[in-house]
């Protein structure tokens, strides 16, 4: 994720009520609905569901911090993977919804309930302007087989796809002078462990990988492409009718409609799916559509 100073790194928040459900989401479930994600563990590979592929033009809502507004109208919601739990993403797909289950892939945050299996020797430099974060040493087994239980995590609370962030420490002071290759080798392992359970993945932010790596991931999500003239890097998805979710950042919502205007229009745009966020990403959102 990226702050208002163009650092990248990830949003926090519990959005949830005391229960870790949503209420706004919780209202949708149906009477008696299995809430409960199915148990792939012992399913072979060619029953595993089919993965999702969201399309150019795809709707949604991205909200990672305050309580979960489940009332927006749109096909897809990517929500932090550890701040909900099962029968919020169940109630979200009740009603009709995909949801994409947001986590950390390069960077190491002292509050999630996995933290201790990181140890010291793979955590580098912090992330500037993010309280609690170090770079991971992506390349360490220790890492891999983190991140290995936390799509296990994904699959088992029902998500559709995964949005791992900060798979670009190539390009940050990460302290373990990581290259471009390493990232590329990081970013395929990510993508084939994400699809050995059925889970679709988007490649996120990490640019100068996109060419390179869009017949290999099922959609892209984006920050802030405009204000650095660098959306056109994306055109690769567009081109392949893969979803390519896109946010430009505001400081109060009161600043929006100016943003809307001066963005919305842009043929470097074409076939995203834009919206203008607040950096809180809160369940504020104005949409291009």
């Amino acid at each position: 994720m990226m702050t208002a100073d163009g650092t990248t790194a990830d949003g926090t928040g519990d959005g949830t009520t005391g229960d870790g459900t949503s209420a706004d989401v919780a209202n949708d479930l149906e009477p008696g609905a299995d809430l409960g994600a199915a148990d792939l563990s012992e399913v072979p590979d060619s029953q595993t569901p089919a993965i999702w592929k969201p399309t150019t033009g795809t709707s949604w809502q991205w909200q990672l911090t305050g309580t979960l507004d489940g009332s927006i109208d749109v096909a897809v919601y990517d929500i932090d993977l550890f701040d909900h739990d099962a029968a919020t993403i169940a109630a979200l797909q009740t009603a009709g919804r995909r949801v994409i289950c947001y986590f950390s892939a390069g960077s190491y945050e002292d509050w999630r309930p996995d933290k201790d299996a990181f140890p010291s020797s793979v955590v580098g430099k912090p992330l500037v302007g993010w309280d609690g974060e170090w770079w991971l040493d992506v390349r360490a087994e220790e890492v891999r087989a983190a991140m290995k239980k936390r799509l296990d995590l994904a699959r088992e609370k029902g998500c559709n796809a995964v949005e791992p962030d900060n798979v670009d420490v190539h390009q940050n002071d990460n302290g373990f002078g990581l290259t471009r290759d390493d990232l590329l080798s990081y970013n395929r392992f990510l993508v084939a462990e994400a699809h050995a359970r059925g889970l679709s993945i988007g490649l996120k932010n990490a640019l100068d990988l996109a060419a390179e790596l869009e017949p290999e991931y099922d959609w892209a999500l984006n920050e802030e492409c405009l204000a650095y003239d660098e959306c056109t890097l994306l055109k690769p998805f567009i081109t392949a009718n893969k979803a390519v979710f896109h946010v430009e950042y505001v400081d109060a919502p009161a600043d929006a409609p100016a943003k809307k205007s001066a963005v919305c229009g842009d043929p470097t745009i074409v076939g995203f799916s834009t919206l203008i966020k607040t950096w809180e990403l809160d369940a504020f959102r104005l949409s291009c559509d």
